[in-house]
């Protein structure tokens, strides 16, 4: 009984030996051709700024209940 758990342990580590063999994850790699500008407009960024919505929060954080009198 013994001998065939361990040749079931031994036949399932050779499977995963096997699968980070031969299935192991590609290494990625960077690509500089993915990008069309390596640079980036800083100023443009400052003048869009202006151009953005504006978000109204009602901030409630602070507001504690007033105590019962």
């Amino acid at each position: 009984m013994r001998f065939n758990h361990v040749i079931a342990v031994a036949f399932i580590l050779v499977l995963v030996g096997a699968k980070l063999t031969f299935f192991a994850a590609p290494i990625a790699e960077a690509d500089a051709r993915s990008i069309a500008s390596g640079s980036v407009d800083v100023f443009q960024i400052h003048q869009a700024v202006g151009k953005l919505p504006v978000q109204n929060v009602h901030d409630m954080s602070f507001v504690f209940p007033s105590p019962a009198a």
